[in-house]
């Protein structure tokens, strides 16, 4: 049923629990586990002019934590001897999951929510909404506690 199974992370705590259940299901289905960690690039930023050394440097570094990240991952299904990719990308975090879930032909996407509520969420979104609003696979959301 699920021979590729895509597992997006931005290497939090809340992540973790999603994570377990994405390497329960690749276990359970011989998948493939797809691990992907997209820098939120934004698009312009105002005043500042492109090549912006500060935001070079921190994308970078935003980079560099998301290999951090997939590598943990990556570890943890190879101990379970769960076939792995991982990738790190730099963009639009809903839009890019879903295009390399479509991509990558991923039968599901499962991922963890924050638990914000109320004004938080409101403030904040959610990366996991935008992608169960508008993916064309099933996408498993494995919550945590909310947040006080």
């Amino acid at each position: 049923m699920f021979d590729r199974i895509l597992i997006p992370t931005d290497g939090s705590d809340p992540v973790k629990p999603a994570v377990e259940m994405a390497l329960n299901l690749a276990e359970a289905h011989n998948a493939t586990l797809h691990v992907l960690y997209i820098v939120d690039q934004p698009t312009s930023v105002s005043g500042m002019g492109e090549g912006f050394s500060g935001l070079d440097d921190l994308l970078d570094a935003l980079e560099e934590r998301g290999q951090q990240a997939t590598k943990a991952i990556v570890e943890q299904a190879r101990e379970r001897d769960i076939e792995t990719t991982a990738a790190v990308r730099r963009g639009n975090p809903h839009d890019d999951i879903l295009t390399y879930a479509d991509d990558h032909d991923t039968d599901v996407i499962v991922m963890g929510t924050h638990g914000r509520a109320g004004v938080k969420r409101a403030l904040l979104g959610s990366v996991t909404e935008k992608v169960v609003r508008h993916s064309e696979i099933p996408v498993l959301t494995v919550h945590r506690k909310p947040e006080k």
